[in-house]
């Protein structure tokens, strides 16, 4: 005897959703209500907020590149430009991830049957290869002052550039991180430590203008190296988030937490297989659990919606869990899942 049951949370009301929308999830998710808001972020909610944090970092680092812009023109600082340059692509990967979030909102179709929540590891690749771009650029422009050398003017405006560069980069930067990690975006994380990045290289270039200040041209082309440098660390690190979040991996201490909340649930005997992935920025789970042989469907079914329920609230950002309530073996009776065994993949 098996037992199936899949559970979604309920959306959070929200002022700026529409009648309409909420309407259609209502239909399509099974109603729960939950008091804990922090483990349960809805789709929607999370988004939006994942939205806000988006435009309001858009416009700080918009505002950032287009007056270190200024500076660039009138100095000709090198360091300031590959730093100005990595600002105005941070800034622009708030497009695919403001595209992703849109998506996700939509609702479940028959083809795309999990939803679109893909789309934000997809806007994650693409900020990988923006921050790639950057880097090459920074590099390239190095490079060339390397080989023509030429002084720095207005080195005092330089510097004050480098300062509002930090400051405007670092806050976006614990923001967007903030914001990631609540919501569960792994993109908007590492968006984040892209910005993060960029505050440190600003403070590179305010070391370049100090050397251009005393005579040393090459200060500022070395110091675009090595924000180029710095921007291939922080490469590597996004890469790895986004990577592990497109192969469905997920914290292994989660899968533990689910297996203890799991193991006390009245009726639960054993854990079998467990199995978590991402969507976008929400989890799923499926999970098959062994109850008492003899107990009633209806009994079965009441350990499966129990052991749902545990996991919504064991789990943050979990929004829907499959469980199958497997039989606990008897002596003499044959494997359930015989008729199954030939479909196994070796």
């Amino acid at each position: 005897m098996s037992d199936r049951h899949e559970h979604h949370a309920h959306p959070h009301r929200h002022p700026h959703h529409s009648p309409g929308l909420r309407h259609r999830l209502g239909h399509l998710f099974t109603p729960h209500s939950h008091e804990s808001a922090d483990k349960l972020d809805s789709a929607l909610e999370s988004s939006a907020r994942g939205m806000r944090a988006l435009w309001v970092s858009l416009a700080v680092l918009g505002a950032t590149a287009l007056a270190q812009a200024v500076v660039v023109a009138v100095s000709g600082s090198v360091a300031l430009l590959g730093d100005t340059v990595h600002n105005a692509a941070d800034a622009l990967t708030a497009v695919p991830l403001g595209i992703a979030f849109v998506l996700g909102r939509r609702a479940a179709t028959r083809r795309f049957t999990y939803g679109y929540g893909r789309a934000e590891d997809l806007a994650g690749i693409a900020i990988v290869l923006t921050i790639a771009g950057s880097a090459a650029f920074a590099a390239w422009a190095a490079v060339d002052r390397l080989l023509d050398p030429r002084p720095v003017a207005h080195v005092p405006a330089v510097a004050l550039a480098a300062l509002v560069g930090f400051a405007g980069n670092e806050w976006v930067a614990r923001y967007r991180i903030r914001v990631g990690r609540q919501i569960g975006s792994a993109a908007l994380v590492a968006d984040g430590l892209h910005a993060r990045t960029d505050g440190f290289t600003s403070l590179a270039v305010l070391l370049g203008a100090g050397g251009s200040a005393l005579g040393w041209q090459l200060a500022d082309p070395l110091v675009g190296l090595a924000i180029t440098a710095a921007i291939v660390l922080v490469l590597r690190d996004a890469a790895r988030e986004v990577f592990r979040r497109v192969m469905d991996a997920v914290d292994p201490a989660l899968v533990d937490g689910a297996e203890r909340a799991l193991r006390a649930v009245p009726g639960v005997r054993e854990v079998g297989e467990l199995r978590l992935r991402w969507i976008g920025h929400r989890l799923r789970a499926e999970v098959a659990v062994v109850v008492d042989g003899e107990a009633t469907v209806r009994a079965a079914h009441a350990i499966a919606v129990e052991a749902e329920h545990a996991l919504l609230h064991a789990v943050p950002r979990l929004t829907a869990a499959l469980v199958h309530a497997d039989p606990a073996p008897a002596p003499g009776q044959e494997d359930p899942h015989r008729a199954l065994a030939h479909h196994a993949v070796h």
